[in-house]
């Protein structure tokens, strides 16, 4: 899905979901879609942070649309599980929970094995297999700089292109939102080295596996991968208490 990335004036964002520079207004037959591309962009990219609460009216200027409009835009990015609405205290970027955080790891526990498990196709040989190359590489190059941000945009990369090899243009939506959802959570890791160099040649050894036809193995040390992953998450998730204020 493309996304329209926040214009530099998002580094203003303020507290509480307040902006304190304008962004160009948007077309107004694309006006929802493109809030919420605005808003999208800025969630993920860090500009707004997990439990921000959004202010209509300041958004709404920064980005000449109406309550309406904003509105809808709010309701696609909770359909995507990115933003929440709490009843008489407005909306909020989510903060996803423990039991969400199990939840995802869950669905990608079923995706991303079962598409290593699946025979090879030309298509994915052609196109997915080279790409996949490309994003081990970029991981690599990441950790020897120490640039902890490209490592989790390779690594992210890979995991993306692991479900792509199912062929399934639905459940490639399914992982995109899933992997929203999770940059929310990794931006409380986003620091921290420590987490994300070790996946860089996990995923290398997993790429090797797949090219020379060991696909249960490539599965299992994926399987084994995530379950650590998981473990790490929720071991460095805050006290869940008053998420959101």
């Amino acid at each position: 899905m493309s996304q329209r990335q926040p214009p530099r004036s998002t580094s203003a964002l303020g507290k509480g979901g307040h902006v304190t520079e304008s962004a160009p207004t948007l077309k107004r037959a694309h006006a929802g879609k493109g809030a919420a591309d605005w808003l999208r962009a800025a969630i993920l990219g860090g500009q707004l942070r997990p439990g921000t609460k959004l202010s209509e009216q300041s958004l709404g200027e920064t980005l000449g649309v109406s309550r309406n409009t904003l509105r809808e835009a709010f309701a696609v990015l909770g359909a995507e599980r990115i933003v929440t609405r709490i009843p008489n205290r407005g909306v909020f970027v989510a903060q996803p929970s423990r039991a969400d955080v199990q939840e995802m790891y869950r669905i990608r526990c079923i995706l991303e094995p079962a598409a290593l498990l699946q025979e090879r196709t030309p298509a994915a040989g052609a196109t997915i297999e080279p790409e996949l190359a490309a994003a081990v590489q970029q991981g690599l190059a990441a950790r020897e700089r120490h640039d902890v941000p490209g490592m989790a945009a390779a690594n992210q990369q890979f995991h993306a292109l692991v479900v792509a090899l199912a062929g399934s243009s639905r459940l490639d939506t399914l992982m995109a939102h899933v992997q929203s959802e999770m940059r929310l959570v990794f931006h409380a890791m986003a620091a921290d080295p420590a987490f994300h160099a070790p996946f860089s040649s996990q995923n290398a050894e997993i790429l090797a596996l797949w090219r020379h036809g060991q696909r249960a193995q490539a599965a299992a040390n994926l399987s084994n991968y995530l379950a650590a992953a998981q473990e790490q998450v929720l071991a460095a998730m805050p006290h869940e208490s008053g998420r959101f204020s």
